[in-house]
C-alpha cells in the first residue's frame, strides 16, 4: 500500500510540474504564500518544518486531519469547477449565433440607410439643378456686360484720343491715355479678335503719333540750332509733359535731353576755349553763369516740368559734365601756363561749388543706367575754405597724442564731390613739385637759421629742448597732407609721401647729424662710443655745457622725430585710398631718426624670416649674451668698478627681455592655435596685430594658417577699459610720450654723468 502511494505521488508530481513561465504567470494572478503552492516545494523540509522535535510528533494525528481535511476541501473545489465547465462550450456556441444574427440585421438597416442617402442625393441634385444653371448664367452674363462695357469705353476711348491728339488738348489726353492703356489690358487675352486686335493697333499708333507731335512741339518752342531764344513757359508744354509719362519713357529722356541742350548752348559759346574767360583764373565766372540760368529756369520754366523730373538738377549735373570735359581740354592744351596758386584757386572754387550743389540738391539724377548711383570719389570738406577762415587745424603740430585724441565725425557724403574737380587731378604734379621746391627752401632757411643764431643757450637743468625748426617742418607737413588729401586719395598722396620722405632724411642729415660737435681728438663725427669712451691713459671726449646741450637738444629732437614721424605714417594711411596703403612706408625714416640700439635689433630680428627652431635657440643665446654686455657696458675699460645706473639698467632689460620674449614665443609649437595666441599674449602683452603677424612671418606660416590665426588672435585680445579704444594699437614698440620724455631725460643725466 505504502509502495502504490509513493509511485502515485511521483506520477502527481511529474503531472503538475509546468513550465517556468506558466508558474510564473499563475504566481500573478494568484499570489500566495503558502509553501504548499510553491514550485520547488520539498516534502521533507516542509515536514521538518512542521515537527522540528521528537517532542512535536505527539500532535502528528491533528496534524494528519488537517491536512485531509484540506485535501478534501482541494477536492470538492475541483469537483465544482469541473462541472461548471461543462456548459461553458455550449453556452459560448449559442452566445456566437446570436452575434451573427444581430450583425447581419444590422447590416441590413446600414444598406437601407445608405439606398435612402443615394435617393436623397439625387434627389437634391435634380431640384438644385435649374439654380447652378442660372448662377452660370448670370456670371456669364455679368462677364459679357462687363467685357461690352470695357469695349465700348476702349472703343469710344480711342476715338476720343485720335481727336484729341489732333487738336493737342494734352490735358485731356493725359488723363484718357492711361484709362484706355488700363482698360486695353484687361482684352490681352482676346487679341485674337480682329476687332479687339484693331483697336489695340489704334492705340500704339496713337502713342506713336503722340510722341513724334511732343518733340515737334518741344523742338518748335526750344530749338536745338540757331540763337532764337525760346518764349515763357507754354501750357500745352506743361501738358505735354505729364503726356510724356505715360508714354514710351525714351520719349520723356529725349524731351529732356532737347531742351537741357538748348538751355546750355550758350555755354558752350561763351566759354569755349579760344575765350579769354575760359581759363582757370575766370573760372568763377562759370559757376556764377549757371547760378543766373538756374535761378532763370525756376522764374519761367519751374511749373513746365514735372516736379518728378528734377530738371534743375539734371541741368546743373550736365553744365558739370561740360565743365569737367572742357576744363580737361583746356588745361591740357595750355599745361604749360599751370602755376600751384592758379590751380589751387580753381581747385578751391570748384570744390566750393560742388558743396553748394550738394546742399541744393539730393543727387538722384546721378543714377546710371542701371539704377545704381555713378561711383565718385570719397566726399571730403573743402580744404581751402579752412585756410580762409583761419581754422587751427592747419596751424598746429602733429602732436604725440594726437593718437589719443578722439576721431572727428566723418563729413556727411556729398554726392556731387569730384564731379567737376576730378579733372584737375592730372595735374596735380603742378601741386607736388611746388611742396618739394617749398620744403628744399624751408630745410635751407632751417640751415641757414641755425649758422646764424648759433646753438640753443645751454641750460643745465632743463637739458636739450626740441629744435623749433623740428616743430614748423611738421607743422608744414600736416598742413600739405590735409590739403593733399582735399584734393586727391590717389597716387598724388603717394608723390607726396615721397617728398616727405626725402625732406625727413635731409632733416635728419643736415640738422641733426650735420650739428652734431667734433671731438678734439677726431675730425669725424660725435659717436654713442666716443659718448661712452672712458680708459684710463687713453683721451677722454671732453664737450663744454654749451655742446652738452647741444648733444642733448639733438637727442631730443631725433626722439621727437621719431615718434611724430611714426603718426605720420599711420595718418597717411588713413588718408590714402585703401588699394595704395601698402605702398606707404616711413620706416627707413624711422631708422634714421632712432639712436637707440634696441629698437634696431628687434627690427632686425623681425626680418629674419623664416627662422627654423636651431636658428631661433642660437639667437636666443646671442640675445641673452648681448643683454648681459650691454649690462656692463657703462663700465668696460674702466678701472673703477661702480654699478650702471638704475634707469639704464632698467631700459636694457625691458628692451632686451623683450627681445627674448619674441624669439620664445616663434620657438613655441603654433598648434594647438589658442594655446600659441595666449601664450603670445601672455609673454608680449602686445594686442597688435602688426607685431603678431611678423611673428607668423618669422614661423614661415602660410597665409591661409596666418588669416585663421589673426582672426584667433583678434577674438582672444583682452577687452580694453572705457576711453582706451585707441590704445590698442599701441604696443611696447611703441613707447608712450611719458616713456619718451623719460628715456630723453634719463639719457641727458647719463650723458652728463659721464662726462
Amino acid at each position: 500500500m505504502e509502495e502504490d502511494e509513493l509511485e502515485c505521488a511521483e506520477e502527481l508530481e511529474a503531472v503538475l510540474q509546468l513550465a517556468p513561465e506558466v508558474q510564473l504567470a499563475i504566481e500573478q494572478v494568484f499570489p500566495s504564500q503558502d509553501p504548499l503552492d510553491r514550485a520547488d516545494f520539498n516534502a521533507v523540509e516542509y515536514i521538518n518544518t512542521l515537527f522540528p522535535t521528537e517532542q512535536s510528533l505527539a500532535n502528528i494525528d491533528e496534524v494528519v486531519n488537517k491536512i485531509r481535511l484540506k485535501i478534501r476541501r482541494l477536492d470538492d473545489n475541483i469537483r465544482t469547477v469541473v462541472r461548471g465547465q461543462t456548459n461553458v462550450g455550449q453556452d459560448g456556441r449559442q452566445a456566437l449565433e446570436e452575434a451573427q444574427k444581430a450583425i447581419q440585421q444590422l447590416f441590413g438597416k446600414i444598406k437601407d440607410i445608405k439606398d435612402k442617402a443615394e435617393k436623397s442625393e439625387q434627389m437634391v441634385k435634380e431640384i438644385t439643378r435649374d439654380i447652378k444653371q442660372l448662377d452660370h448664367a448670370k456670371r456669364h452674363l455679368t462677364t459679357s456686360i462687363t467685357t461690352l462695357n470695357h469695349l465700348h469705353m476702349l472703343a469710344g476711348g480711342v476715338d476720343s484720343l485720335e481727336a484729341m491728339t489732333r487738336r493737342r488738348q494734352y490735358g485731356e489726353v493725359a488723363n484718357l491715355l492711361q484709362g484706355v492703356v488700363n482698360v486695353l489690358e484687361h482684352f490681352s487675352k482676346y487679341m485674337g479678335i480682329p476687332q479687339i486686335r484693331q483697336l489695340s493697333e489704334r492705340v500704339k499708333a496713337a502713342q506713336n503719333e503722340l510722341g513724334q507731335q511732343i518733340l515737334a512741339d518741344f523742338e518748335e518752342a526750344f530749338p536745338s540750332q540757331g540763337t532764337k531764344r525760346p518764349g515763357g513757359p507754354s501750357n500745352v508744354l506743361r501738358d505735354a509733359c505729364l503726356v510724356a509719362n505715360v508714354l514710351d519713357p525714351r520719349i520723356k529722356q529725349e524731351i529732356i535731353k532737347k531742351f537741357i541742350k538748348q538751355h546750355l548752348s550758350e555755354y558752350l559759346v561763351l566759354f569755349q576755349e579760344n575765350q579769354d574767360v575760359a581759363w582757370l583764373d575766370k573760372i568763377d565766372r562759370r559757376y556764377a553763369w549757371i547760378k543766373r540760368q538756374l535761378m532763370d529756369y525756376e522764374e519761367k520754366y519751374g511749373r513746365m516740368f514735372p516736379p518728378e523730373w528734377c530738371m534743375t538738377e539734371r541741368i546743373a549735373v550736365e553744365f558739370c559734365h561740360i565743365t569737367k570735359t572742357e576744363l580737361a581740354k583746356i588745361m591740357r592744351t595750355r599745361a604749360k601756363e599751370i602755376e600751384v596758386k592758379l590751380l589751387l584757386f580753381a581747385i578751391q572754387r570748384t570744390t566750393s561749388f560742388e558743396g553748394l550743389l550738394a546742399k541744393r540738391f539730393s543727387g538722384s539724377t546721378l543714377a546710371d543706367g542701371t539704377g545704381k548711383k555713378a561711383e565718385l570719389p570719397a566726399p571730403s570738406t573743402n580744404p581751402f575754405l579752412e585756410d580762409e577762415t583761419g581754422t587751427e587745424a592747419d596751424e598746429t603740430v602733429i602732436e604725440r597724442s594726437d593718437i589719443d585724441r578722439p576721431k572727428k565725425p566723418k563729413t556727411p557724403d556729398n554726392p556731387f564731390h569730384g564731379i567737376i574737380s576730378k579733372c584737375f587731378e592730372p595735374h596735380l604734379y603742378v601741386y607736388i613739385e611746388s611742396q618739394d621746391k617749398n620744403l628744399g627752401e624751408l630745410i635751407d632757411r632751417f640751415v641757414a637759421d641755425f649758422k646764424a643764431q648759433g646753438p640753443p643757450k645751454p641750460n643745465v637743468d632743463e637739458g636739450g629742448a626740441v629744435l623749433p625748426s623740428c616743430a614748423d617742418l611738421f607743422v608744414y607737413y600736416k598742413k600739405c597732407m590735409v590739403q593733399c588729401s582735399q584734393l586727391s586719395t590717389g597716387e598724388p598722396m603717394i608723390a607726396l609721401t615721397t617728398i616727405f620722405q626725402k625732406y625727413l632724411r635731409e632733416y635728419a642729415w643736415k640738422i641733426l647729424s650735420g650739428n652734431l660737435p667734433k671731438t678734439t681728438s677726431s675730425s669725424g663725427g660725435l659717436t654713442i662710443s666716443s659718448l661712452l669712451k672712458e680708459k684710463e691713459g687713453s683721451e677722454v671726449a671732453k664737450f663744454t655745457i654749451e655742446e652738452l646741450c647741444l648733444i642733448c637738444s639733438i637727442l631730443s629732437t631725433a626722439e621727437y622725430c621719431l615718434a611724430t614721424t611714426q603718426q605720420l605714417e599711420e595718418k597717411l594711411k588713413e588718408k590714402v585710398d585703401a588699394n595704395l596703403m601698402e605702398r606707404i612706408n616711413l620706416t627707413g625714416e624711422m631708422d634714421t631718426f632712432s639712436i637707440s640700439f634696441i629698437p634696431k635689433f628687434i627690427n632686425h630680428l623681425f626680418k629674419c624670416k623664416p627662422i627654423s627652431m636651431v636658428g631661433a635657440e642660437q639667437l636666443l643665446l646671442d640675445t641673452h649674451s648681448l643683454k648681459m654686455v650691454l649690462l656692463d657696458l657703462p663700465s668696460i675699460g674702466s678701472q673703477v668698478v661702480r654699478k650702471a645706473p638704475a634707469s639704464y639698467t632698467k631700459i636694457v632689460v625691458k628692451g632686451m627681455t623683450r627681445a627674448e620674449m619674441i624669439l620664445k614665443v616663434v620657438m613655441a609649437p603654433h598648434e594647438p592655435p589658442v594655446v600659441f595666441v595666449d601664450n603670445y599674449i601672455k609673454l608680449l602683452a602686445d594686442c597688435s596685430t602688426d607685431t603678431f603677424q611678423k611673428i607668423l612671418d618669422m614661423k614661415g606660416l602660410k597665409r591661409s594658417e596666418q588669416s585663421s590665426m589673426l582672426e584667433l588672435f583678434r577674438q582672444r585680445l583682452p577687452t580694453p577699459p572705457s576711453g582706451a579704444e585707441n590704445t590698442s594699437s599701441m604696443s611696447l614698440a611703441a613707447p608712450t610720450p611719458e616713456q619718451e620724455s623719460s628715456r630723453i631725460r634719463k639719457l641727458e643725466k647719463l650723458i652728463k654723468k659721464r662726462l
